[in-house]
């Protein structure tokens, strides 16, 4: 029999995938939608690709959520497979993977999913393609390979036919004899996978996959309420088995061990809350801790980046149309300027040889001594300060990366210290602005770290977590996890990269928020400043997704703007600049209300980061 194989289960750029499948001897390659938009090849020049090395495009996957929906939304989805089928007559694929739907507007009905099927597939018969509809083991109302095939049956098109999945069909303990009953010829394609038995699945879940309190998904203050109900009077003990938690170095993993015992004492009401004119008292665990109330931040005071060659960076940040405003009277640190958002550029720190990154973040907070009190008693390592008499006396602690994060006070009166109150101006006034704040700051995490961050960012600072998502990288999987405070005035993105032994490979970022990113791109491109070029195939697929006015689908491609919509009809759009050492900005403009950071965008735009500097490395070595 042929082999084939689908290009998300190989690491790399698409083009990389597809000699490898070539290489160990496979026949042909499922081409997964991701991995074609995050391509710089054309349709065409995928399919004259694979034919150079032997390879047929077998199936192109996955199109989602179709069927079963209101007839506005179902129009809508044939408008977009309308697109789909187009693209895939030029890649040269004839045969479509349609997952069953999870989309929370799916109705439950097989008569109308049958019904949308036939004419999906009727369309597609027009494009000479064929129809495979899976379900999936966590489909909203089609979940079982038997069901998918009962629609697939009533809806009698021969262009439908149904698609196998091995792990769908055993990881729901399904009969597979009831394969039989379908015939061979409406078996339009068999994907196979394994995976632990379900008993295999727990152990291992927990043997290896455990965490402390308050960093997984368990309500185990719940549990734990329900325990203390009972006049339980002994200890909290952790028995945690995590592999990386026995490869990472003992010290700092007992430091987040116990700051998660105390903020679940805190959550579960077993804990002391000390207002914040009190002292900090240490106890043991044996005792009520005493834990100074969460003080939420308001808003981002500075960023500070550290670079040894500050030009590459202030050129950008000039750019960007920031304004050297004034600099620090004892120290090599200039403020960089524009609206709301300040930027440190200081030049006297150490650093390391790959270049600018983001070494420390002032928080605005109403009352920074307590917030410095709470960090301490959540064992946050306090860091000392280098300062003359006059300086601000500003609290700082340590976050799990490394970071440095000032406690500011947000008051801004003749009665507080200002840490503006360093700086002497030099002049030069803020520009007018298009940037106004900054909106979200992006910091990488050591692959260790990921999970004690966000326990200590929520925990610590009183953020509340988003849920982790894992976004595709070239080369593996990319996690990231959001914090904020309630209006969004303070927004962090922790992620841990695909790369684990080399936290270099993704860098830093600060997203800087604008009421016009067009305005401001041109901007920036017109300063000569290098935008991220982003694949033309991730437009075409825009314009499928989406329905633009006249011209501005182009504007987007010319300036290199992503677009995202999310499900209240809100708006992102967002464009990045070159990475300069190990920062690179964003600018970001958000409508509707929209409160994402354009997840589905990441995959395209972390392609194109690995595009550019490859292509770099290429240049530089002559």
């Amino acid at each position: 029999m042929r082999t084939s194989i689908a290009t998300v289960s190989l690491s790399g750029t698409l083009t990389e995938k597809l000699t490898a499948a070539a290489r160990a001897g496979f026949d042909g390659v499922e081409i997964f939608e991701n991995d074609l938009l995050a391509s710089r090849l054309t349709p065409r020049e995928i399919r004259a690709r694979c034919a150079d090395l032997g390879l047929t495009v077998d199936l192109y996957q996955p199109m989602r959520d179709i069927e079963a929906v209101p007839a506005e939304l179902f129009a809508r989805n044939l408008r977009r497979a309308r697109h789909k089928f187009g693209l895939m007559r030029e890649l040269g694929a004839d045969t479509v993977l349609v997952c069953s739907s999870v989309d929370p507007e799916a109705v439950d009905d097989d008569a109308l999913a049958a019904a949308h099927l036939r004419e999906l597939a009727d369309l597609a018969q027009n494009f000479g393609i064929r129809v495979a509809y899976e379900a999936l083991a966590w489909g909203r109302h089609v979940s079982t390979y038997d069901h998918a095939w009962r629609i697939v049956e009533a809806a009698g098109h021969p262009a439908l036919g149904t698609c196998l999945d091995s792990f769908h069909i055993l990881s729901r303990g399904s009969d597979p004899k009831g394969i039989e009953d379908i015939p061979g010829e409406k078996i339009f394609f068999l994907q196979l996978a394994d995976a632990p038995l379900p008993a295999m699945d727990v152990l291992q879940w927990s043997r290896h996959h455990r965490c402390f309190p308050g960093q997984g998904g368990f309500d185990v203050a719940g549990l734990v309420r329900h325990v203390l109900r009972t006049g339980y009077a002994g200890p909290l003990s952790l028995e945690v088995f995590n592999d990386v938690f026995r490869q990472a170095e003992a010290a700092p993993t007992a430091v987040d061990a116990r700051r998660s015992l105390l903020a679940l004492q805190e959550e579960v009401g077993a804990a002391e809350e000390k207002p914040p004119s009190a002292p900090v008292t240490s106890a043991p665990l044996t005792a009520t801790p005493v834990i100074p109330v969460p003080v939420v931040p308001t808003g981002f005071a500075f960023a500070e980046l550290v670079a040894a060659d500050a030009e590459p960076l202030t050129g950008l940040l000039a750019a960007l149309g920031f304004a050297r405003t004034a600099r620090h009277r004892s120290k090599p640190v200039d403020l960089w300027q524009q609206g709301e958002a300040r930027i440190l550029v200081n030049t006297g720190a150490v650093v390391r040889r790959d270049g600018a990154q983001l070494a420390a973040v002032g928080l605005e907070s109403p009352d920074p001594g307590g917030a410095a009190d709470r960090a301490e008693a959540l064992l946050a390592p306090v860091l000392p300060r280098r300062r003359a008499p006059e300086d601000a006396p500003l609290d700082a602690v340590a976050a799990p990366d490394g970071t440095e994060l000032f406690f500011c006070d947000a008051r801004r009166d003749t009665r507080h210290t200002d840490w503006r109150a360093d700086f002497e101006d030099v002049g030069q006034a803020p520009a007018v602005p298009g940037v106004r704040r900054i909106d979200h700051l992006a910091l990488t995490q050591p692959w260790h770290h990921f999970d004690e961050a966000a326990l200590f960012h929520r925990s610590v600072l009183g953020l509340k977590a988003e849920e982790s998502v894992d976004v595709a990288d070239p080369y593996g999987l990319q996690r990231s996890r959001a914090l904020s405070n309630a209006d969004g005035t303070v927004r962090i993105v922790l992620t841990v990269g695909a790369a684990p032994t080399d936290d270099t490979v993704h860098a830093q970022h600060i997203a800087f928020a604008t009421d016009d990113v067009v305005a401001a791109a041109r901007r920036l491109r017109d300063a000569g400043a290098p935008l991220l070029p982003i694949p033309a195939n991730y437009y075409d697929d825009l314009a499928a997704r989406y329905e633009f006015a006249d011209g501005e689908l182009e504007t987007y491609r010319e300036l290199g703007i992503l677009y995202d919509r999310d499900e209240h009809g809100g708006s992102l759009r967002h464009c990045y600049t070159r990475t300069v050492g190990r920062m690179f900005f964003e600018l970001i403009q958000r409508d509707g209300g929209h409160r994402g950071y354009g997840a589905r965008n990441a995959p395209v735009r972390l392609a194109a980061q690995h595009a550019v500097r490859t292509a770099s490395a290429l240049g530089g070595a002559g």
